[in-house]
């Protein structure tokens, strides 16, 4: 049996109460600009991939959107997107919401009479985990390949 938790479709949150660590994100926001498509260099050497920011937000404040490819040219300043199952990534430190591949964005016919556009929240710098990078209790080398090379006094 299902508990309510996973029955119920994920509660929508406001703009304010994103987080660094926010993911399965569902959030109702109005399109304020859009900024110019950027090409950034793949990491693993294929095409170039598209990106264009958009800030969006709600009467509790606003967050910069990430689109990408094909999402670009999808929105335009006024529209009202529903998001669904979205998440935050930190871009030099700062909270980018993102759509993703497991996400949904539609565009909505509610209102959002007022945006506060007082309140970025991607304007706090927030502190950035190394990808990759998890310390092994005991320090280097513990828990792993015994054998090879190994001081010896």
């Amino acid at each position: 049996m299902e508990s309510a938790a996973e029955s119920a479709p994920a509660e929508t949150k406001k703009v304010n109460e994103l987080t660094p660590q926010s993911k399965n994100v569902n959030v109702l926001i109005k399109v304020v600009s859009v900024g110019e498509p950027k090409e950034i260099p793949s990491r693993f050497g294929g095409e170039p991939k598209k990106v264009a920011e958009a800030t969006v937000g709600d009467e509790t404040g606003t967050v910069i959107l990430s689109l990408w490819q094909d999402q670009i040219g999808s929105v335009q300043e006024n529209d009202v997107l529903q998001i669904e199952n979205g998440y935050i990534s930190l871009v030099r430190g700062h909270m980018r919401l993102n759509v993703g591949k497991h996400g949904k964005m539609t565009k909505s016919d509610k209102e959002i009479a007022e945006v506060n556009s007082e309140v970025n929240v991607s304007d706090a710098e927030h502190e950035q985990e190394r990808r990759g990078f998890r310390p092994r209790p005991g320090g280097f080398g513990s828990g792993g390949y015994r054998g090879g090379y190994r001081r010896r006094y």
